[in-house]
C-alpha cells in the first residue's frame, strides 16, 4: 500500500502546489497524538511524585499515564461498531512517540545523549502494560488504527540535557520525575520544549539544525519501521513545532503527509509534493468541555466548504489508569459517529494515506472497492510556504 502511494506521488500534478483542496464528498478523519508516550507510571508512581513534593491534580495532564491494552481494545470496539456509506469502519491515525526515557541509566550517568528505550525493546524500568503492543497490532489488522510518526521523543533532548548539566531546581525536578519513572509533566516544566524546538533559545534559533533533525527523524523512522513492519507515511511534530528542515527530513524518510495543528484551512500540496493537513474539529474531553451540538456544527461547516473534518483527539482521552478519561470519551465518540452518519448519509471514513490518494488521483480503496472522490485545488490568496 505505502509503495503504491509513493508511486502515486511521483505522478502527482505539480500545479496543485499551494492550492487548497476541496472535495465533493463529506470526509471524516481522526488524528490522535502521543500514543506510546509514557507519563505518570501508575498509582504507585503518582504517590512517589507526591512524596517528592509535587502537588498533583491541578491539570488533567497530572493524570496522563500511558494507554493500557484494555483502553486500546475498548477504542477498537467502538470504532468497529460504526460503518460509513461504503461499509468501512472509522480508522484513527495514531501518532506514536517511538521511544521513552531509560530512567535508570539516565539517573546513574551523565551520558552525552538522553538514554532511551525504543518501543521495539519494550517499556522502560518499572513500566508494565501487558499485551499493549498486541492490542495496537490487532487494531491495525482490523483496519481501525493507522499508525503514523510523532517523534523519537516528545521533549527537546538538548534542552533536558542542558538543564541536567547546569544543575539547580530544574535538574532537581527532572531527577524527581525520573526517580518515579516519569519522564516529565509538560505544563510543570515547559522549558523542556518539543523535540525539534528548544523554547529557551532566542526565537530565531529555537528550531534544531537540519542535521540534528535528520538524525532524530531517521532514527525514529528506523524504529518505527521495525515496530510496525512498514515505513511511516504520515507525521505530526510534537507540539506541532515543525519547520522546513523538519519537513525535508520527513520527506527524506518517505513521509508524504504532514499533519499540522488546528486551522480551518484546506489540505494542500507544497512544492516538494508533501500533503499538508490541518485539524478542523477538536474532541478533547479530558482537557476541555465538549458539546455534541458544537461538534456537529464544526463538522457541518467543513463539509459545506468541501473540506474534510479532521478531528484532533489526543491519547489522554482514552486513558483510564489514573483517571477514567476513557469512559466519557468513548460514549461521546459513539454518539458523535452515530449522529454524523444520520445527518450525512454519504459520509466517508478515511485516514491520511486515503486522503493523499484522493488528493492525488481522485479515488481510494475501501474494503477492496474503489471509491471515487473528486478533489479540486483552489488557489489561495495567501502564499503557502514551500516547505
Amino acid at each position: 500500500m505505502i509503495t503504491q502511494l509513493r508511486r502515486i506521488w511521483d505522478r502527482a500534478i505539480p500545479s496543485s502546489a499551494n492550492g487548497d483542496l476541496h472535495f465533493d464528498r463529506p470526509l471524516l478523519l481522526f488524528q490522535s497524538d502521543d500514543w506510546g508516550r509514557a507519563g505518570v507510571r501508575d498509582r504507585e508512581g503518582r504517590e512517589e511524585l507526591q512524596a517528592a513534593g509535587l502537588r498533583l491534580g491541578e491539570s488533567a495532564y497530572d493524570s496522563y499515564s500511558l494507554e493500557t491494552a484494555e483502553d486500546v481494545t475498548a477504542l477498537r470496539e467502538v470504532l468497529s461498531n460504526h460503518q460509513d456509506s461504503v461499509g468501512r469502519n472509522p480508522p484513527i491515525v495514531m501518532n506514536f512517540i517511538i521511544a521513552n526515557v531509560d530512567f535508570d541509566r539516565g539517573l546513574a550517568s551523565r551520558e552525552k545523549e538522553i538514554p532511551l528505550v525504543p518501543l521495539i525493546d519494550g517499556l522502560p524500568g518499572q513500566w508494565r502494560r501487558p499485551h499493549l503492543f498486541e492490542a495496537y497490532r490487532q487494531g491495525i489488522q482490523d483496519g481501525v488504527f493507522y499508525p503514523a510518526l510523532h517523534g523519537l521523543t516528545h521533549f527537546c533532548a538538548e534542552a533536558v540535557r542542558r538543564e541536567l548539566n547546569v544543575g539547580g531546581e530544574r535538574a532537581e525536578l527532572i531527577q524527581k520525575m525520573w526517580s518515579a519513572q516519569t519522564p516529565y509533566i509538560y505544563w510543570r516544566m515547559p522549558w523542556i520544549g518539543y523535540e525539534y524546538w528548544d523554547r529557551e533559545l532566542a526565537a530565531d534559533r529555537r528550531f534544531r539544525s537540519l542535521d540534528d533533525q535528520r538524525s532524530a527523524i531517521s532514527r525514529a523512522a528506523g524504529i518505527y519501521r521495525t515496530f510496525f513492519a512498514a515505513p511511516p507515511f504520515s507525521a505530526c511534530a510534537p507540539g506541532y513545532r515543525a519547520n522546513a528542515d523538519t519537513r525535508a527530513a520527513w520527506f527524506g524518510c518517505g513521509i508524504r503527509v504532514a499533519q499540522n495543528g488546528p486551522d480551518r484551512r484546506g489540505p494542500y500540496f507544497d512544492r516538494q509534493g508533501m500533503l499538508h493537513t490541518f485539524r478542523t474539529v477538536e474532541i478533547e474531553p479530558a482537557i476541555a468541555r465538549v458539546d455534541l451540538a458544537r461538534l456537529m456544527e464544526d463538522a457541518g461547516e467543513c463539509f459545506s466548504r468541501g473540506l474534510p473534518a479532521i478531528v484532533s483527539i489526543h491519547s489522554i482521552n482514552f486513558h483510564s489508569t489514573l483517571r477514567d478519561f476513557r469512559g466519557p470519551t468513548l460514549a461521546l465518540l459513539d454518539e458523535f459517529l452515530a449522529a454524523l452518519k444520520k445527518k450525512w448519509p454519504a459520509l466517508l471514513f478515511i485516514h491520511d494515506a486515503d486522503l493523499f490518494q484522493i488528493a492525488s488521483e481522485g479515488f481510494y480503496f475501501a474494503r477492496g472497492t474503489r471509491v471515487e472522490v473528486a478533489a479540486t485545488a483552489k488557489t489561495s490568496t495567501a502564499q503557502r510556504a514551500a516547505g
